[in-house]
């Protein structure tokens, strides 16, 4: 699973240690160019370092992941979208979401835009309990809300009933 011991993250998974939400913020499909996007970047110790300034003034083509104790959820700009051209999907353990838009007329000329991006969720996840929300201002939120964990000495086992019906109760261990 990893390369590097869990006991180095107090046992949790190595995704579980970012304590901040990543964000992308480099994702400005068609968007016009600028003068300072033809300049080079900056270089800090051969790290290419992007004018966040512009990125953040812009606000669009920002998406947002949290891995929190109670939910899964992702923040995406898709405001050069409509919501017809907007498809969110779970495939196994992963959310996917694609937008496609034809060729259409905007203030610079014509463009024509088409995304995927595909987010693997967390252990104890639920695939059938993802939900999704657009917001009036074009951002997609697809929040995937975490089960809660078992206790140590807690597993459930599924009780057969005649008939054919099954169904699972908690059972504890002492």
């Amino acid at each position: 699973r990893s390369l590097v011991p869990s006991s180095w993250f107090g046992g949790r998974d190595w995704w579980d240690s970012w304590d901040v939400p990543s964000r992308l913020l480099d994702q400005h499909f068609g968007s016009e160019l600028r003068d300072e996007d033809l300049l080079p970047s900056q270089l800090y110790r051969g790290v290419s370092l992007r004018p966040f300034r512009r990125q953040l003034s812009r606000n669009t083509g920002v998406s947002e992941v949290k891995n929190e104790e109670e939910a899964f959820q992702v923040k995406l700009d898709v405001s050069h979208f409509a919501p017809e051209e907007i498809t969110v999907k779970t495939v196994n353990n992963s959310i996917t979401v694609t937008a496609k838009h034809e060729e259409k007329m905007d203030e610079h000329g014509f463009v024509s835009r088409e995304f995927t991006r595909r987010y693997v969720l967390p252990e104890g996840v639920s695939p059938e309990a993802v939900t999704s929300s657009l917001s009036p201002d074009g951002v997609l939120t697809v929040t995937a809300p975490k089960q809660p964990p078992l206790a140590a000495n807690e597993r459930v086992v599924p009780i057969a009933i005649q008939g054919g019906v099954t169904t699972a109760l908690p059972v504890k261990h002492e």
